[in-house]
């Protein structure tokens, strides 16, 4: 039996899926950010000419899922499982979006961790012989999601410095058994670190550790150097938790500084936008890998990239019960060779 595994956490792919084709879709405050041009559609309106904000989040995943499938030449039909995830109450997002589809569906929850963990586990899939093409898709709204986790738009709260916007958007990748670059190589698959933070306004220091520990072992299990990768870039940490990882990382005598940036910190300008420590959410990661990131790669201005999405396990109930905030961080490298 051919083993994959390299260490502790990380698995090398022996038959690496082709990333055929993605599709991202943002609001509009994502939309006048500084990734503009690599979205595939950007929305005048974020309810999305639905009459609830959640409805119009599932619409984000079906548009992502129907682009990545159109670009790729693929029917619904042709995909053998969706791999979704999101934010909201019994993945209502995924599960609504799924339901159109007829595709056999994995609902996932990491939070905002979910782009890496569907690609991970879909890539698995791909390269277990399980599957010939899958679909990978999350989402967020800052609007359904503020309403979940802190406070409906119309109580009009004041927002603490060290927030982070709520990407409004979703991001859809297909893989393949199609022998194309760009591929996925290596999984890591983060474990639970939590610092024992329980302030929900402060979600970059709370995810910034596991985003290390992950970034830090997978180092580790694959004896890759720091030279071995165009680009690093985290999640949604913001600039609050993107500090913190340069930091932690560097203790363990990686300087990553060069190559690294956060999704969260990219996505918006933070200055012109407002949006505090920058951008959060399920489809921030999302629509930055499957837009800006994805085109980077297919234009050969980036090589070797490892995304690690990074994910905050609260919920309203475990805060209301006075619980800290564990955070998880998982991890896969995009490459064209």
């Amino acid at each position: 039996m051919l083993n994959k595994r390299m260490g502790k956490q990380t698995i090398k792919l022996h038959k690496p899926p082709s990333i055929v084709s993605t599709g991202s879709i943002v609001g509009p405050k994502e939309g006048a950010g500084p990734l503009c041009s690599f979205f595939d559609v950007i929305l005048d309106d974020d309810l999305f000419n639905e009459k609830s904000w959640e409805r119009s989040e599932s619409k984000l995943q079906s548009e992502a899922i129907k682009i990545a499938l159109n670009k790729g030449e693929v029917s619904t039909a042709d995909v053998n499982y969706l791999f979704a995830g999101d934010l909201l109450n019994q993945l209502m997002s995924s599960n609504y979006a799924a339901r159109a589809t007829a595709i056999p569906f994995f609902g996932l929850y990491g939070a905002c961790s979910t782009m890496a963990e569907s690609l991970s586990l879909g890539a698995m899939t791909v390269d277990g012989g399980f599957a010939q093409k899958v679909l990978c898709v999350t989402s967020s709204h800052f609007s359904s999601a503020e309403r979940q986790f802190r406070y409906p738009l119309e109580f009009g709260n004041q927002r603490a410095l060290t927030t982070q916007w709520t990407v409004t958007g979703s991001g859809a990748a297909l893989l393949s058994v199609q022998d194309k670059p760009p591929y996925i190589t290596h999984v890591t698959t983060g474990k639970i670190i939590d610092p024992g933070i329980k302030d929900v306004n402060n979600m970059g220091a709370a995810m910034a550790p596991a985003a290390a520990d992950t970034i830090i072992q997978h180092f580790e299990d694959t004896k890759f150097s720091v030279n071995d990768y165009d680009l690093i870039i985290t999640g949604d940490l913001g600039i609050i938790g993107k500090s913190i990882v340069l930091d932690l990382v560097q203790q363990e005598g990686y300087d990553i500084k060069n190559i690294y940036q956060d999704c969260g910190v990219k996505i918006f300008d933070n200055e012109k936008q407002d949006t505090h420590a920058g951008g959060s959410g399920c489809g921030c990661s999302a629509v930055v890998f499957c837009g800006y990131i994805y085109s980077k790669l297919k234009e050969g201005s980036l090589n070797r990239v490892l995304l690690v999405s990074t994910g905050a396990l609260h919920s309203t109930t475990s805060i209301q019960q006075g619980e800290s905030i564990p955070g998880i961080a998982h991890a896969v490298t995009i490459s064209n060779t």
